[in-house]
């Protein structure tokens, strides 16, 4: 597989400091089908948020919503976890921002090496039947959370494995729609799923203009 080098030349946006990427130049070590994969990712989702039909804005910020705020697409964050699924689980009521409970079960355990350590996260999959059925949640929290990130938390869309091998992509983490607009009920981030460093991988944090 080819990997090549990019200079990505990051610049603030704007005078007024509210959207700023980076100050600096990176040079980072990527596979091009796998950032083109991620740029895709992230035009699809900007593309759903300015859709009247599927975007979570309120009017007000819809009207003025130029795009999502992302860092750099980085394929280190890219990872193969084995799957162990938990046999016979119970389901249980997840809590969210508001009085409603999200009925799921913990499909499985994810178990990865990211950056050269280990680590695991419980995948979860919800028992509303329409909900599709080969849909997986990947709730998580970690250190850039109401700092470079949303303060909640957030989630990952998974896909049910043939196998035990389960492809984690942390430049797919996206805000829970709670974060743009209260009306959403968002299901909250079980404590056993916190990551002890930062995921500086995904969409960034919303600033209202």
């Amino acid at each position: 597989m080819k990997y090549i080098l990019l200079a990505l030349v990051l610049v603030t946006l704007g005078c007024n400091g509210k959207k700023k990427y980076h100050d600096k130049k990176e040079v980072v070590v990527v596979n091009s089908n796998a950032v083109n994969d991620i740029i895709a990712f992230q035009e699809g989702l900007n593309k759903s948020f300015k859709d009247p039909e599927t975007s979570p804005l309120p009017d007000r910020h819809r009207a003025t919503f130029e795009g999502l705020v992302f860092f750099t697409p980085d394929t280190s964050y890219i990872t193969q976890a084995r799957l162990v699924r938990t046999l016979e689980a119970i389901p249980f009521m997840m809590p969210t921002n508001t009085d409603r409970k999200a009925e799921e079960i913990v499909y499985g355990i994810a178990h990865f090496n990211l950056k050269g350590k280990q680590y695991q996260l419980e995948v979860y999959k919800s028992t509303d039947a329409e909900e599709e059925a080969s849909y997986l949640f990947l709730p998580f929290t970690d250190l850039t959370n109401g700092k470079e990130t949303y303060i909640g938390g957030r989630y990952i869309d998974l896909t049910i494995p043939d196998g035990d091998l389960l492809l984690i992509d942390f430049n797919r983490a996206y805000n829970p729609y709670c974060a743009y607009n209260k009306k959403y009920s968002c299901p909250k981030v079980p404590k056993i799923n916190s990551f002890p460093i930062k995921i500086t991988a995904g969409v960034k944090d919303f600033a209202e203009n």
